[in-house]
């Protein structure tokens, strides 16, 4: 039974990845679709494609570690110093992937344009 569909999806890429896979497999969401636009803009990921009722992921072997943020944190558009330095290894090395009223996007677009929003994952 699936509680979280992005935390499962995270897991299939963080897995695969490391196993040396070419490709995973993730359920079908609009917010998993929206996060790995994300992380296809970022070269985290070659492409996906919607094969039935589940995502096709092909994978780029970039991606160190990925994972959901629980509970998902409020943030204000100042904060991201905050969260930079509690989920990523080093500033400036990895993504924040966070929802705010324009959509899925991460930290940076997020400061560029001083909304604040919740946070979804990292990836690096």
């Amino acid at each position: 039974m699936q509680h979280d569909v992005l935390a499962d999806c995270f897991s299939a890429i963080k897995n695969a990845e490391m196993m040396g896979k070419n490709e995973c497999f993730s359920p079908v969401s609009n917010l998993i679709k929206s996060v790995l636009e994300v992380m296809k803009g970022h070269g985290y990921i070659k492409s996906f494609e919607q094969a039935g009722k589940r995502f096709q992921i092909k994978l780029n072997h970039k991606i160190n570690d990925c994972n959901v943020i629980k509970p998902r944190f409020s943030f204000k558009k100042d904060d991201f110093k905050k969260w930079e330095k509690r989920y990523l290894p080093a500033t400036g090395f990895g993504i924040l992937i966070v929802t705010t009223p324009k959509g899925v996007t991460t930290h940076e677009k997020a400061e560029k344009e001083g909304i604040g929003g919740k946070l979804l994952g990292y990836v690096y």
